[in-house]
């Protein structure tokens, strides 16, 4: 579609995923911001006014009471001092990334770039400079996608703890500093939120609050017009709700009329997280730290993350091995997956972090061809073995020989093997009819053996296999 779009769900139904994001398949993304300053975990912002809670306990024990010592001021501790986004970008693009993401805010309100709307930003506190344009320009050196995620739609009712008190203590009714009126601006007039004697819970996710969202949708367009994104993730469905989608609607046909006036045409990827298909179709679907039971005829992603969202000095990392499975099983089922490494608040990675992409890399540098610009196969798999859908549930799944992941380019279906064959013979099932195989390839060996009869391919592999799993095998027809 090259018209200009409107701000309906009518005229953006006319959006087709651009061509660079199904080829890419695998992107990284930063979610970093002030919350990572404690090194402990995510909605530390939100859980640090919630008393009891293990944040609020290890914020009073370690900065002081959140009356004296609010999120203002863990903003101004976050320096940023060692962040060097290109050795990163580097190290990102070797570890098989095409795409990147930077968070622009989180629901913390404190924005990640130079803003001439929120004096509460990297440039004014904390680090002193425009994160969101030095990722940037490190992305445009290594000519991948650059995009952005925005978790402002859920801020003003995500943020009401910091109006409370405590119940019981010393600080017994002493309001904490979210109600101080000289930093109103940053912490929001959210009080219609604010339940007395609250238990921390989420009373709802989106408001209704029509101030605020004339507020979101000049943000939005703030970082469109400044940055041109090739992605704007929303960390949520729509904004704001099914009674008042408009905002939302204006947000996405501003970020594509953008690309369009950019590019002639439309390049722009919008995710937003509702799976109502007369939702997400105005852009493309994001399912986060999960994905889909089976494949979807149009592209979408996952979203999650190698440990928890922000840096967690006490958090368990998934392994390489289960990384590069969950993105196997994902893109054969015509998704891509975003990932986020974790930064410390100086901007550095921990070798952990370093050692996943390494690893990742090296499977990348053998398997690459039966990844980027793929398509689906057919079906997305045969086997017996399924991964867990169950909301935020990532377990390493046991894959059985059995086991296989499928895409397709041209003439050649991609057959990944989800656990290697102990006697090392590979039989995949799941060819149509009519398609006779010419040649078999292991990537990184070369041409195997292998047989065809009735449809069913049998393949003999060396002994040793070049990576440590997903082992890839090109079936040319």
């Amino acid at each position: 579609m090259t018209e200009k779009f409107e701000a309906s769900f009518e005229s953006l139904y006319g959006y087709r995923c651009p061509e660079w994001f199904r080829d890419a398949k695998f992107g990284i993304w930063s979610h970093w911001g002030p919350q990572s300053v404690p090194m402990f975990g995510d909605w530390y912002a939100r859980n640090m006014y919630i008393q009891g809670s293990k944040q609020y306990n290890y914020h009073v024990r370690h900065y002081g009471h959140p009356s004296k010592f609010g999120y203002k001021d863990i903003c101004a501790l976050w320096k940023a001092e060692k962040f060097d986004p290109d050795r990163l970008m580097r190290l990102y693009h070797k570890a098989g990334a095409r795409y990147f993401v930077a968070q622009a805010m989180h629901h913390d309100h404190f924005f990640n770039y130079r803003s001439s709307i929120n004096k509460f930003n990297s440039v004014n506190i904390g680090p002193g400079r425009d994160i969101c344009e030095l990722w940037k320009q490190a992305a445009d050196k290594y000519e991948i996608p650059f995009g952005l995620t925005e978790h402002l739609g859920a801020s003003f009712s995500w943020w009401y703890p910091n109006k409370g008190a405590d119940t019981y203590g010393p600080y017994k009714d002493v309001p904490y500093d979210g109600s101080d009126s000289k930093y109103r601006d940053f912490y929001f007039a959210n009080e219609e939120h604010y339940k007395p004697g609250h238990k921390g819970e989420l009373i709802k996710w989106m408001t209704e609050n029509k101030e605020f969202q004339k507020y979101w949708l000049r943000v939005i367009k703030e970082l469109v017009d400044k940055f041109h994104p090739a992605l704007l993730y929303s960390d949520s469905a729509l904004p704001f709700d099914r009674e008042n989608y408009q905002p939302g609607l204006e947000a996405v046909s501003y970020l594509y009329n953008d690309s369009l006036a950019v590019n002639g045409e439309n390049r722009a990827v919008y995710t937003q997280k509702d799976r109502n298909e007369e939702v997400y179709r105005v852009g493309t679907l994001d399912i986060e730290k999960s994905q889909l039971p089976g494949r979807m005829e149009e592209p979408w992603q996952t979203d999650t993350c190698i440990g928890n969202w922000f840096y967690d000095a006490g958090e368990t990392y998934k392994r390489p091995e289960q990384l590069i499975e969950m993105l196997v099983d994902i893109i054969s089922k015509n998704g891509n997956m975003l990932l986020n490494i974790l930064q410390r608040p100086d901007g550095t990675i921990d070798e952990e972090a370093e050692y996943i992409l390494e690893e990742m890399g090296k499977w990348f540098s053998v398997c690459a061809e039966g990844v980027y610009k793929t398509r689906p196969y057919h079906v997305f798999g045969e086997g017996p073995t399924t991964v867990l859908i169950d909301g935020f549930t990532e377990n390493k799944t046991d894959w059985t020989e059995a086991d296989y992941r499928f895409t397709r380019k041209d003439n050649i279906i991609y057959a990944f093997m989800m656990k290697a064959p102990e006697r090392r013979t590979a039989v995949i099932k799941s060819l149509l009819p009519g398609e006779e195989i010419k040649r078999v390839r292991l990537l990184g060996v070369g041409e195997v053996p292998f047989s065809q009869n009735y449809g069913i391919v049998t393949v003999k592999l060396p002994d040793e296999l070049p990576v440590k799993c997903a082992n890839c095998l090109a079936l040319e027809m």
